[in-house]
């Protein structure tokens, strides 16, 4: 199972930049000005052979006027309670406040892994500014400076230390494994329902029914797969106010340990924001998807109604818009067979291994003769062979001279022409240009 760390603490300690170094992209905003994450980001890390993901927080705080703070506290209060660790940020140049106090005093109150991370330090003067915040009671001190990267390793090594890369070794391992994903109350659970004929998840018209992931195996009409039902949201507390990002943050391990799946939208308010997210974490997974307009009986129906509604997912989810999109209705179960039949096909062409030779013979002529890449600063690219690597899911590897000039239009079109040629309907593709 995916392993999930969260990054908490009171705005402004720098936990965006250590979020950033250690997926080692620059995807959350960093500002001086505090409070500028309120929104939560996701990203993929690796230390010694294992992966986790890492969930970037909004700064915590207490009795706040700010209308975001009671939001950004939920939001921080889910993250831990789904968290496998816990990075508590701590700035050693601020030294320890009242907010500080505040959340190690919700922290005590865990029982996951929490890893006390004193920040900034960034010279030797600050070495030994840390030392007042073992008044929280939370054990060892893991000081570091975020910007520059100074002590992230001993951080890293910590954090990974208990993991345990897990091995395939039962039938059921073996199985396609396909999640149904999407916002609370679009169906999932009714779906899942409809398909094995049985009340297996309780389902309500309350958005977030469903609080774990629960793995069925599906065996009938020559299927055969573990299919997972996502949770929508825990209802406890003040949770109920969050229900959006609670979604995705549930969805992240079920997106995880799938290889196909099927994201299902509400006919009645199509693609929104929090959809989008969850698509994108599909897509960075490299997991095969199928997307689902359930509810499809409710929408008041014209001559171009599903195409047109069609037309508008594939614009949004651009460029990555070769997807198969299926309008159902699971109270009047309409074409759930057919769901069930894409993601079969997507799980298919997602393991699929096209032979070196073919590639070659098919491919090559396209990028060697009749579209090679455009001069680049008067420099000619010449693409000489194409395979396919043995991986889980579809990675090509062309071999060139000068793979710097290759720009992203360029990768684009090679994109689409493989797409042309190859089913990779649902399916993202990664393609690599190295020198030969």
């Amino acid at each position: 199972m995916g392993k999930i760390v969260a990054i908490v603490g009171r705005p402004n300690v720098g936990k965006s930049t250590l979020f950033n170094r250690l997926i080692g992209v620059r995807d959350a905003i960093v500002h001086p000005e505090a409070g500028v994450t309120r929104d939560r980001n996701y990203g993929k890390s690796f230390w010694n052979g294992k992966e986790f993901s890492v969930i970037d927080t909004g700064g915590y705080i207490f009795n706040s006027d700010d209308a975001f703070e009671a939001e950004i506290r939920n939001q921080v209060s889910l993250a831990i309670e789904e968290a496998d660790v816990i990075i508590f940020m701590v700035d050693v140049k601020e030294g320890l406040t009242p907010m500080d106090e505040d959340v190690a005093s919700m922290l005590r109150k865990t029982k996951k892994k929490v890893i006390l991370t004193a920040n900034k330090v960034d010279n030797s003067k600050r070495a030994f500014l840390d030392a007042e915040f073992y008044a929280l009671g939370l054990g060892d001190i893991f000081s570091i400076s975020a910007i520059s990267g100074s002590g992230t390793g001993d951080l890293l090594d910590e954090i990974v230390k208990d993991f345990v890369v897990e091995e395939e070794n039962n039938e059921e391992d073996s199985l396609p494994k396909i999640a149904v994903v999407g916002r609370p109350n679009v169906g999932k659970s009714s779906f899942i329902n409809t398909l094995i004929g049985q009340q297996r998840n309780i389902v309500t018209d309350i958005s977030g029914t469903t609080r774990d992931s629960v793995n069925t195996r599906y065996n009938l009409f020559g299927f055969d797969f573990m299919i997972m039902d996502t949770a929508g949201l825990r209802k406890k507390g003040k949770v109920f106010e969050d229900v959006e990002f609670y979604s995705v943050l549930r969805s992240v391990r079920s997106i995880e340990e799938s290889d196909v799946c099927i994201l299902m939208l509400n006919a009645k308010e199509g693609l929104e924001s929090q959809d989008l997210n969850i698509f994108s974490l599909i897509q960075r997974n490299h997991k095969g998807v199928v997307v689902v307009v359930n509810k499809w009986d409710l929408v008041e129906k014209q001559t171009n109604t599903s195409k047109e509604f069609e037309k508008k997912i594939r614009e949004k989810i651009a460029p990555f818009d070769d997807v198969p999109i299926i309008f159902t209705s699971v109270i009047n179960k309409q074409r759930i067979f057919k769901v069930l039949e894409e993601a079969k096909r997507v799980y298919n062409d997602r393991k699929q291994q096209i032979p070196t030779s073919k590639l070659n013979e098919e491919i090559l002529p396209i990028v060697k003769e009749d579209n090679p890449p455009p001069s680049y600063k008067g420099k000619h690219v010449k693409i000489k062979y194409i395979m396919q690597l043995k991986t889980a899911y579809p990675q090509f590897v062309f071999y060139c001279n000068l793979p710097q000039y290759i720009r992203d239009p360029y990768k684009r079109f090679v994109e689409n022409k493989m797409r042309e040629k190859y089913s990779f309907c649902g399916v993202p593709i990664i393609l690599y240009f190295r020198e030969k």
